[in-house]
């Protein structure tokens, strides 16, 4: 086998063979998941940290020590098996890719919310309250299908543009390391008053590395839609969200479905107001989820080929 056979294959099969797995499984409740584990020692390091004095710098270790740490454990991971197979190593990549994208779950998710609502609105907000932060105990079955889609928009650059922009970069080990700083995010990058402090590295960190990923996302988006007016309408809204890159895919759905986002919210019994994105204040339908959809498929498949290729090119 050639030198360059083998570098595209070493590059490019663990990514497609971690996405197919993806695409075919999900994150089935059966199979123990990584961030899982993630979660467990976040939470276990907030109880023992978040008290007392230097609050922010006890949040900012915490944060740098684990994504650190990920990254280190699967770089070395890795490094190991190349040594006795690089079967082996292409084996552990495959796998951390696999548990790394989230495309297929929230999809799935979103689905059985809109199938909820057919049944009732307490079945909806029981459905929503599984991939949403916010409070839906008081939400409408408008609200509740505006949720969803808007964390399917937000998803599609967390769950998946993010994670394999870090691939294409750093491999396997930047990929896992972003998941962790995710996950960090969605448990203490809240701007409440217990998070506030402990909470504003993770929430800096994560700002970082999906400042590119998030923009891309919209790219993406607009340019599948075959919609390139579209780039004005992100423009004039993406700004205006609270977070710097959680505007930039969710106005690029908004503009493709011609809907409305954002508006108040009640995270952990506080109110939160969020800017709207978009002035159309319809009622989402079924076959806008199913548009939603059908794009963030799209999406997912031209970010894996373009993953692969790049990658492909900075590691050959």
């Amino acid at each position: 086998m050639s030198d360059s056979m083998f570098a595209l294959i070493t590059a490019v099969c663990p990514l497609c063979l971690g996405w197919i797995a993806d695409r075919i499984l999900g994150d089935p409740e059966w199979l123990p998941h990584p961030v899982a584990g993630f979660g467990r020692v976040i939470a276990w390091g907030e109880e023992q940290l978040n008290r007392g004095r230097l609050r922010v710098v006890k949040g900012g270790l915490l944060a740098l020590v684990l994504v650190g740490l990920s990254f280190l454990s699967v770089y070395f991971a890795l490094r190991w098996l190349g040594a006795i197979n690089a079967g082996l190593a292409a084996g552990l990549s495959s796998v951390i890719v696999f548990y790394c994208l989230a495309g297929k779950t929230l999809i799935t998710e979103v689905k059985e919310v809109f199938a909820a609502l057919d049944s009732s609105v307490e079945e909806g907000r029981r459905q929503v309250g599984r991939i949403v932060g916010r409070d839906v105990s008081a939400l409408d079955a408008r609200q509740i299908r505006t949720a969803a889609l808007e964390t399917l928009s937000e998803n599609l650059s967390d769950g998946v543009v993010a994670p394999l922009f870090w691939y294409m970069l750093l491999g396997a080990p930047g990929m896992f390391a972003y998941k962790m700083v995710n996950t960090l995010d969605s448990m203490i990058g809240y701007k409440t008053e217990r998070c506030r402090l402990f909470g504003r590295w993770a929430a800096r960190i994560d700002d970082v590395a999906n400042f590119i990923p998030a923009r891309l996302t919209a790219a993406f988006m607009i340019l599948l839609s075959g919609r390139p007016s579209l780039f004005c309408f992100v423009r004039r809204y993406a700004r205006s969200h609270a977070s710097p890159n959680a505007g930039y895919p969710e106005s690029a759905l908004a503009g493709v479905l011609d809907c409305r986002f954002g508006g108040p919210s009640s995270y952990f019994g506080e109110l939160v107001c969020k800017p709207y994105i978009g002035d159309n204040p319809k009622t989402l339908t079924r076959r806008d989820m199913e548009t939603a959809v059908a794009l963030n498929r799209s999406v997912e498949l031209a970010a894996v080929a373009t993953t692969a290729v790049l990658h492909y090119i900075l590691t050959a």
